[in-house]
């Protein structure tokens, strides 16, 4: 079952969304993911099959790209 995570980060110029980009496209369990950088914190929603959040926010901070997992419930 598809989940989605969503994370704050530090992405605010096109630059960080390339770098961020390279990443996740890299990673066979996203299947989607966007940046709101209309909002306060940045968001990245991440569509993903099983996937942990300490995973993707360690790959972007090996990018020096801010990533903070947010909790939520529906």
């Amino acid at each position: 079952m598809d989940q989605i995570l969503i994370f704050k980060t530090d992405v605010n110029a096109r630059e960080h969304v390339q770098r961020a980009e390279t990443v996740l496209r890299s990673i066979t369990f996203v299947k989607h993911w966007s940046f709101d950088l209309e909002d306060c914190d940045r968001i990245l929603r991440v569509v993903t099959a099983g996937m942990q959040p300490a995973l993707i926010e360690g790959l972007l901070r090996n990018e020096n790209i801010y990533c903070e997992h947010l909790e939520y419930q529906l």
